[in-house]
């Protein structure tokens, strides 16, 4: 990467807003797609800078209308007045998609680095969490789940996760970016390796198309590992993408959907629970985990039944550590088991308080 009085070369562009030509005129630099989907949530500021490596280290998306530097590293709309920063050890790809901009970078703590629109995806280090809980959460919460839909969970790790699950016989997942995929398997093939699962059926495109288009009653599960809920993702957690996915869901078949920070969106929280409590119609609930490298240390999950067989999502039914062959997958579970299960359930007061909704 070009590095220029201490920035990166692209960062330096995109703070000034103008690219020198060869005659050294200024000429206008389009806003990179990561603070467009920012400034989706917050209008009123104006993109100055996004995710880039400075110095060595890198810093999430970044958007502000200040001028100084110091002040753009700590405005981001998704999670103001904080940022969370690693030490690069090498940059290893950095391309832009159709939708957005993917790098991918050697750290000294983490290992490497998958980011999204300026965005942590995973690290080498912690990504057991997120992919263990997310796809075990629903899976072993219903008795022998067959036929599994993953939205999003590009870089494989999902995919992983549920081909430990021997009743599993068919596993489809709709992923936007090709990109996304390529990059997985290339630089984090102990996540891709979901992809080698002859169970597996890939649909590249728009999984809120996919859906529209999925017979009723299809699937045991959905798994939705998408991204933050703004720009094109915002419609992933609107109410026509939850009643196409209750649709799509057997009764009793259950979704297990990425619900951001208890730490820092309780406002969302409280709208995914209150949509989701009027179109699935059996239980809701909320589950979370710690990973270090997502904004607060934490990351939640909205799990849902549809009607039908009643569904205890806080006490597994079906314990992948006791599956035949499970821990022999591949790799054993890192994070993931049946007290960690069941904990996941328990709630902090102020997170009770503030979400209406897990009151009762």
């Amino acid at each position: 990467m070009d590095i220029y009085a201490g920035k990166s070369l692209e960062c330096q562009k995109t703070m000034d807003g103008r690219e020198n030509d060869d005659n050294g005129l200024g000429q206008a630099m389009a806003i990179p797609s990561c603070c467009l989907k920012a400034r989706a949530s917050a209008p009123e500021l104006d993109a100055k800078c996004h995710s880039t490596v400075v110095s060595g280290w890198f810093s999430e998306c970044q958007l502000s209308s200040a001028d100084t530097v110091k002040e753009v590293f700590f405005n981001n709309p998704m999670w103001p007045g904080e940022a969370h920063s690693l030490k690069v050890e090498e940059v290893l790809f950095k391309e832009r998609s159709l939708f957005q901009e993917v790098l991918v970078f050697q750290s000294s703590g983490y290992g490497r680095v998958l980011v999204l629109d300026g965005i942590v995806q995973l690290t080498e280090k912690d990504e057991c969490a997120y992919q263990e809980m997310i796809a075990h959460l629903p899976l072993c919460s219903i008795e022998s789940p067959k036929n599994v839909l993953v939205v999003g969970g590009g870089d494989g790790g999902v995919l992983r996760e549920i081909a430990r699950h021997r009743s599993v016989e068919k596993i489809d997942i709709c992923e936007i970016d090709q990109l996304v995929i390529d990059v997985s398997k290339k630089f984090f093939p102990d996540l891709a390796i979901g992809f080698e699962d002859p169970r597996v059926h890939l649909h590249v495109g728009d999984a809120v198309e996919f859906l529209r288009q999925t017979p009723e009653g299809k699937y045991d599960a959905i798994i939705v590992d998408s991204s933050d809920p703004v720009g094109p993702a915002q419609e992933l957690v609107e109410r026509p993408f939850f009643e196409n996915i209750a649709r799509a869901l057997r009764p009793g078949g259950v979704l297990c959907n990425m619900a951001e920070s208890m730490w820092l969106h309780t406002h969302l929280i409280q709208d995914m629970i209150s949509v989701c409590r009027e179109t699935f119609k059996g239980s809701v609930r909320y589950a979370w985990t710690s990973v270090p490298t997502y904004p607060s240390g934490a990351i939640g999950f909205l799990l849902c039944s549809t009607e039908g067989p009643p569904v205890d999502f806080a006490h597994p039914i079906n314990p992948i550590e006791k599956l035949e062959g499970a821990i022999g997958y591949k790799r054993e579970l890192q994070f993931y088991n049946s007290e960690m299960h069941r904990a996941a359930f328990s709630l902090p007061s102020f997170v009770k308080r503030e979400v209406e909704a897990l009151r009762d």
